[in-house]
């Protein structure tokens, strides 16, 4: 649940610190208060879009925070360790974010920044907003099909996804074959290039670190006068002056009195003998070195020019000989497919045609789920519909079968999730027809058949935060009631919030927030009270009353409150 909501310098708000208990909450005030900048925040925190705007005339940020208290069974938690935010279930979730008035914006959770991708993320497992333009996804039937979906559970999401592994496969085979039909007029031209550049690469006969080889062995001859010069005098001032001579001189002298002070001399005499054999073995190596030195322009020539060859096809195929050999085996490859393309053909369509068929036959078992989950969920949804005062409504999931073009025999069109589309259908009164929902639900109704939804839904997506922004409007009298006994009714799964200017909503609420707008000092500002005792019969009087509160509306609002607190309690 949500535990508590800061929120500072966002549009009106200067600085507000909400702390919000489990059950159904209500914020109410009068139009302009500032009610919709609470969601707003929450939507901002949960990933939605801010823009500078958004920001306190004057202020350099806004500043949001909210804490969630969720069980360890929660799916958020495996969220965030996917996303590499280190966070315990043992903890309180907080989630922070500041939006400054340049636009920018950063989030934290739990301290650790976090991308907007991660926080749109981690928000959809959190928070759950309903407000009036989201009737609008009541008509799109693409939604439909994904809440049929989500409502068949766990059987048919994972057959789901081992048909679109399937249909995957199915595309990557489909576009294979469109490549290799449409290349055509370009079969010609391009397998003349890709013999010519396959016969160029393979007659280099390239060795892998060949190139760095033959740079080494260029150094070597093109330095080789300079490398003789050395290594000719270095063994000249070894051997043939006086410094090997000198030190065996002095090895003599110290065999002769190394009796006199053995303790002293004999490690001395040892190390001078030591750097005796290791120059005069080194002076060997110079001269078995310096008679190995060639010098041969016809051999430097050769190998100037198999590194001109080699950095030739380097800049024609790839930085590196493993890069040029890799290119040569992709162009084998895409010659084979021009040479052999009449085979590769056949070959591609008869494997589009098992794909489709094993796809097909994943697809109709997704359909007859799909048809015993959409007679479950029509039930479902005609028994909520009967508690927000539509006893006479009829609901159906429509399932119908896509299929390609308009020619005889008709084939079955495969998308990513099968072969059905699925069409919520309604009739509202007695003796009318079932219609899809754009062609006959009102405003009213629209509500309440979201709200439906919403209950059905609560317990199978887990999202402990649902909050309706005036989805209420459209409706009076006994719907009205009916939708805030849903509301409580759905506060007993979830943490429900309900912006609303209707007392027969607000007092079915659990927990009663006021918005309030006032001036102070020449500017504008919004408070959030929580309202209790005859703070909160107040409220409701000004709801029932308008401009003016008699006791007459304060005896009215008090009894709502008893009929409602007797109500729940029933």
């Amino acid at each position: 649940m949500l535990r508590e909501l800061s929120i500072r310098n966002l549009a009106v708000i200067e600085e507000v610190n909400v702390t919000f208990h489990h059950g159904f909450h209500v914020l109410t005030g009068e139009t302009g208060a500032g009610k919709s900048i609470l969601i707003d925040a929450l939507s901002l925190l949960a990933g939605g879009r801010g823009s500078a705007d958004m920001v306190r005339y004057g202020c350099e940020k806004a500043e949001m925070e909210a804490l969630f208290d969720l069980p360890g069974s929660h799916p958020v938690w495996v969220v965030l360790n996917k996303l590499g935010v280190h966070a315990s279930c043992e903890e309180m979730l907080v989630i922070r974010r500041e939006l400054s008035s340049h636009g920018k914006s950063n989030s934290r959770v739990n301290g650790q920044l976090v991308t907007m991708t991660m926080l749109r993320e981690i928000g959809e497992y959190l928070v759950n907003i309903h407000g009036q333009h989201e009737h609008q996804s009541l008509l799109r039937t693409d939604q439909h099909l994904e809440w049929l979906d989500m409502f068949a559970g766990d059987l048919l999401i994972e057959r789901k996804q081992n048909y679109r592994n399937v249909f995957k496969e199915l595309q990557q085979t489909r576009a294979s074959l469109r490549e290799l039909e449409n290349s055509t007029r370009q079969n010609v031209q391009m397998l003349d290039l890709y013999r010519f550049q396959i016969e160029e690469i393979t007659n280099a006969q390239l060795k892998p670190m060949e190139d760095e080889l033959l740079a080494e062995q260029r150094r070597k001859l093109l330095y080789a006068g300079k490398r003789m010069d050395g290594v000719s005098e270095a063994y000249s001032l070894l051997y043939g002056g006086k410094g090997l001579d000198m030190v065996s001189k002095a090895v003599a002298k110290l065999i002769d009195i190394q009796t006199y002070d053995a303790v002293k001399l004999s490690p001395l005499l040892e190390q001078l003998q030591s750097a005796f054999y290791q120059a005069e073995d080194a002076a060997f190596q110079l001269r078995d070195y310096r008679d190995g030195i060639e010098s041969d322009p016809d051999q430097l020539s050769q190998v100037e020019d198999r590194l001109d060859l080699i950095n030739g096809l380097k800049r024609k195929y790839g930085e590196t000989i493993p890069d040029i050999l890799a290119y040569l085996d992709r162009t084998i490859i895409d010659r084979d497919k021009i040479e052999n393309r009449d085979q590769l053909l056949e070959e591609l369509r008869l494997e589009e045609i098992r794909q489709y068929n094993q796809a097909l036959v994943l697809a109709q078992e997704l359909s007859q789920l799909r048809e015993h989950a959409a007679a479950k969920l029509s039930e479902a949804i005609e028994n909520e519909l009967g508690q927000l005062q539509m006893p006479s409504a009829k609901f159906r999931v429509q399932i119908d079968t896509t299929f390609d073009g308009s020619g005889e025999p008709k084939q079955i069109r495969l998308h990513i999730n099968g072969m059905d589309e699925a069409i919520f259908m309604l009739s509202t009164n007695p003796g009318e027809p079932l219609k899809p929902l754009s062609k006959i639900a009102s405003g009213g109704e629209m509500s309440r058949i979201m709200l439906a939804l919403k209950s059905i839904f609560a317990e199978i997506d887990q999202v402990p935060v649902l909050i309706f922004d005036e989805v209420d409007t459209g409706v009076s009298g006994r719907a009205a009631q009916a939708i805030a006994e849903k509301m409580s009714q759905l506060a007993m799964k979830c943490q429900v919030f309900s912006i609303t200017h209707l007392p027969q909503v607000a007092c079915m609420a659990d927990h009663h927030y006021e918005i309030r707008k006032q001036v102070i000092e020449d500017r504008t500002s919004t408070s959030v009270t929580e309202l209790i005792g005859t703070m909160r019969i107040e409220e409701l009087a000004r709801m029932l009353g308008g401009v003016e509160v008699t006791e007459k509306t304060r005896h009215h609002a008090q009894e709502m409150l008893d009929l409602a607190h007797r109500q729940k309690g029933a």
